[in-house]
């Protein structure tokens, strides 16, 4: 996917104005993290066990039980060999759920999901603690990361290409999978793979800018810009992120994983009208228990800093109407990805 433009062009004046003002920036995220530590209460603390060469990955979550067998076993085939787990007051078991894995390391936080920055200050504070130096995947539980050749070709020969190239970070496009029917009504069994409930996607609706200021894309679309947001196109959800970063204890993310800093971790595209290798992020947020979750979510306003304007946004997930439309693209593998121009091999043949 190559971008269209950008807001502005700074000079050079501006651009000396801009690396100033995100040096500071990300001093105050590494700050914010460094006092988040208080908040996190060990629940099973195995990072003794995490060797130099280990590839890491990084999650907060809230009430995955059903999730985590499958999120848990892809992350082990993709080669992962810890994983820094933050539970957020879950009242289903997921935290001993987490416990129980001898490759994951388990913190508690019950502070306020909204206040931490959206979980990006406790994942700063184990990042900056236990991922330097370390090649470290962050991800939401309801997320896939899969890239091309993936099933053959595990983290450790990407990461491995991605060094060789002199890059330190990977980019990933967030695609929104939903079912052909309503998604409330739709069938999973815990620790099945979210695919086979879903697997359907939008695929010829994304809008690309480069934001010059970071340096990171701006990408919105798919089933949710078509189905919730299209009075309101701006405030739907971005789907750019960059969650593969060989991380330094300097590093920050600045809006959830949308952005890093320092902004050279954005670029992860070319900006020469060529392609770099980049992956997608299969985003099962349309499962059956959305409904219930949409209700939850309106009710507790931790997902957005605003959250008055997206009450609209959770009374149509409530509302259960089918997502599925004669556009709709089957989802049948990550060359079928690439064709549609949401991944690519870049360079990594």
């Amino acid at each position: 996917m190559t971008p269209e433009g950008s807001a502005r062009t700074p000079g050079r004046i501006g651009r000396l104005a801009d690396a100033y003002a995100l040096r500071w920036k990300r001093r105050r995220l590494l700050w914010r993290a460094f006092r988040a530590r208080h908040g996190l209460v060990p629940l099973a603390d195995r990072t003794a066990r995490i060797r130099p060469a280990d590839i890491l990955a990084a999650v907060v979550l809230r009430n995955e039980a059903d999730r985590l067998p499958h999120f848990l076993d892809h992350l082990r085939r993709l080669g992962v060999a810890h994983v820094l787990a933050v539970d957020n007051a879950s009242t289903d078991g997921s935290a001993e759920r987490l416990a129980a894995s001898p490759d994951v390391s388990v913190w508690q936080a019950e502070g306020g999901y909204k206040a931490a920055r959206f979980g990006m200050d406790w994942i700063g504070w184990l990042l900056a603690r236990h991922g330097h130096g370390h090649w470290c995947l962050t991800v939401d539980a309801d997320e896939t990361l899969i890239y091309p050749y993936w099933e053959t070709r595990d983290l450790r020969a990407l990461t491995g290409w991605l060094e060789a190239e002199g890059r330190r970070s990977f980019g990933a496009l967030m695609v929104d999978l939903y079912p052909a029917g309503p998604p409330g009504q739709g069938r999973h069994r815990p620790g099945d793979d979210p695919a086979r409930a879903l697997g359907w996607l939008d695929a010829g609706n994304h809008s690309v800018r480069v934001q010059p200021r970071m340096g990171n894309l701006w990408i919105q679309g798919g089933v949710r810009s078509r189905a919730f947001f299209a009075g309101t196109p701006r405030l739907a959800p971005t789907l750019n992120k960059v969650p593969l970063i060989r991380w330094n204890r300097r590093f920050a993310y600045v809006n959830s994983t949308h952005s890093a800093l320092p902004p050279a971790l954005n670029r992860t595209y070319a900006a020469d009208g060529g392609e770099l290798a980049s992956g997608v992020l299969l985003h099962a947020k349309l499962m059956p228990q959305v409904v219930a979750r949409a209700r939850e979510e309106k009710r507790r306003r931790e997902h957005f800093r605003d959250a008055v304007p997206y009450d609209a946004y959770y009374d149509a997930l409530i509302a259960d109407r089918d997502l599925w439309c004669p556009a709709s693209t089957r989802l049948t593998g990550w060359r079928r990805m690439e064709a549609l121009g949401l991944m690519s091999r870049g360079g990594w043949i």
